[in-house]
């Protein structure tokens, strides 16, 4: 009799509703890697931007060595970061962590915030982001989108100060993000800043390239807007080196830090130094967008939108209410697959 594998891995094309342009280039559609643990047990996902050169082959492989290993799933959530380990990229260990925390939670018929000890999170509000466009195109997707209190814009091209420009002339009631994705360098972000302080800015991500944390300390010294590092995060050990720099806030992510596990230490470990969270996510589906979803009491910010960035999500978790976000009222991380009509 033939054994059946302890992990399935279902490989999506996910179609984006518009091409989504960043610093880093233009995507219209995300590979997104949906992990079974056997029996249905539990479900996890592993997505990352191309940005990132992860190769599907590289987290395949993890998948592979630990469907091959004997050795038990956890039954209890401290177990999880050992059996997971730390080799393999972290999309693969984090779609890994999600199927053992679905698992824990459905064996025990509770929902995730109750595995991980967090309180219950409460309908909140997330930010929709526009990617990199014409300013007069960027304003008119912030007009077609009134239910939004909340913009994030993708920058880091030319022109980006005439870009915040029309948003905010398009829409002055709204709160806006900005991300650069690593897309300036120190001086000229100090000097597009000066410019965009006029404009009511919330938060400022990622300014500079990842590995510059100097860099990221040397802007937040120039500016009362809260300098937020994502892509320069990648470990306990830039956490540490980041708030030393003097950056306000993190951004944590599931797919980028490994898991659930070590993204709530990381945001814990965030607090006592005195940082603001903010909890993102990738392109990738409910599936990893709802397991964020249970950390939602611990946020100062949420940018949680990418279910509605995409045309053909597999999955049914969180219900969107124009901005509001609620958790759905199941099991584990708490997905379905969504039916499609034919």
């Amino acid at each position: 009799m033939t054994t059946p594998p302890r992990l399935t891995c279902e490989v999506i094309k996910l179609i984006l509703h518009h091409p989504f342009r960043l610093s880093t280039g233009v995507s219209t559609t995300r590979t997104a890697h949906w992990l079974r643990l056997e029996n249905e047990q539990g479900w996890g996902e592993g997505t990352i931007p191309p940005y990132y050169n992860i190769s599907d082959e590289e987290m395949g492989a993890l998948w592979e060595y630990k469907s091959r290993s004997r050795e038990p799933f956890p039954d209890t959530p401290d177990q999880i970061l050992s059996w997971v380990g730390d080799q393999g990229p972290a999309p693969a260990r984090a779609a890994l962590d999600l199927a053992l925390h679905d698992r824990i939670g459905k064996r025990n018929e509770l929902p995730l915030y109750e595995v991980l000890n967090l309180p219950a999170p409460t309908p909140f509000v997330t930010a929709f982001t526009i990617a990199i466009a014409e300013p007069e195109k960027m304003a008119m997707m912030a007009i077609e989108h009134p239910e939004f209190p909340i913009i994030k814009l993708k920058l880091g091209s030319d022109d980006d100060v005439g870009r915040v420009a029309a948003v905010r002339n398009a829409r002055p009631d709204v709160q806006i993000y900005l991300d650069a994705n690593a897309g300036w360098k120190p001086d000229q972000a100090v000097r597009l800043i000066r410019e965009l302080e006029s404009f009511n800015i919330e938060l400022i991500e990622q300014p500079v390239a990842d590995n510059d944390i100097e860099g990221m300390g040397y802007v937040q010294s120039q500016t009362d807007i809260p300098i937020v590092a994502d892509e320069s995060l990648k470990s306990m050990g830039t956490l540490e080196e980041l708030a030393r720099s003097g950056v306000q806030g993190i951004n944590l992510k599931i797919m980028k830090l490994g898991g659930v596990r070590p993204t709530l230490e990381l945001l814990r470990r965030g607090r006592e130094l005195g940082l603001k969270i903010m909890l993102g996510c990738m392109t990738e589906t409910s599936l990893g967008v709802t397991a964020m979803s249970h950390l939602a009491s611990m946020a100062d910010w949420i940018d949680l939108d990418a279910p509605l960035l995409i045309a053909n999500d597999p999955f049914k978790g969180v219900s969107y209410d124009q901005s509001l976000v609620t958790l759905p009222d199941r099991q584990g991380i708490g997905v379905d697959r969504r039916t499609v009509s034919k």
